[in-house]
């Protein structure tokens, strides 16, 4: 052994491992692509309040796995180690929207090939997969459905179902009476609430003031429903 070799650092042999140029490209990219996923993201997301953390997360999340993916293909004991670290890791983070976990994958699978050095695969996979999700959403606004919640009350409480269920068939697209609550007070008399899923034609809902004209009905409520939640 002599004297250098003391002082030698195999650290500082595998300095450039990763040549520097190919590790700013593939970061720079990997955060222009992160903040078009972001883009889409807002675009295509149901919640009126967009979660600032949850976008930073998604241009973060690119990051990291594109400067990890980068570091593991310079040396496969290194890679065999990063896995085994990352199998320790538990995320219990819950996520509410389905479509939530696809933008993390998104992110990831950006990061994976970006670092894979397969620029031209990420670029036209991200702008060919935000045109999907551009596309799924604009046709599940066109067509959302609602929820109708009628409540009728006094001593036409019949009456007024029936006038009610008229006026909803010919004023939607599509009814289905979801609910119907009736508290019993008499024959033809009391509380009657009924609940409808609809779907509106071009978005008209004039027809909800009909709705509280007629003899009977008290209250009419037509809120956003997206088959999980009332909102």
């Amino acid at each position: 052994m002599t004297f250098n070799d003391i002082f030698k650092s195999s650290f500082l042999d595998r300095i450039d491992a990763v040549p520097p140029l190919d590790a700013i490209l593939a970061l720079a990219l990997a955060c222009a692509l992160g903040l078009f996923i972001v883009l889409i993201y807002k675009k295509t997301s149901t919640n009126v309040m967009h979660s600032t953390s949850f976008e930073a997360t998604l241009v973060a999340l690119t990051l990291i796995t594109t400067l990890v993916i980068l570091a593991v293909s310079s040396n496969v004991l290194l890679s065999l180690g990063m896995v085994g670290a990352l199998s320790i890791v538990r995320f219990r983070t819950p996520v509410k929207e389905p479509m939530d976990i696809v933008f993390l994958f998104w992110c990831i699978a950006v990061g994976i090939v970006l670092a894979a050095g397969l620029l031209f695969l990420a670029v036209v996979g991200c702008i060919a997969i935000g045109l999907v999700l551009l596309i799924f959403a604009n046709t599940r606004t066109m067509d959302r459905p609602f929820m109708l919640v009628v409540r009728c009350s006094g001593e036409t409480v019949d009456t007024a179902e029936r006038a009610v269920e008229a006026l909803v068939a010919s004023s939607t697209k599509r009814h289905v009476l979801k609910a119907k609550d009736r508290s019993a007070a008499g024959e033809g008399t009391g509380a009657l609430d009924l609940t409808y899923e609809v779907r509106l034609k071009d978005g008209e809902t004039a027809f909800i003031d009909a709705l509280c004209a007629i003899e009977g009905v008290g209250d009419a409520s037509l809120v956003s429903y997206n088959g999980d939640y009332l909102g």
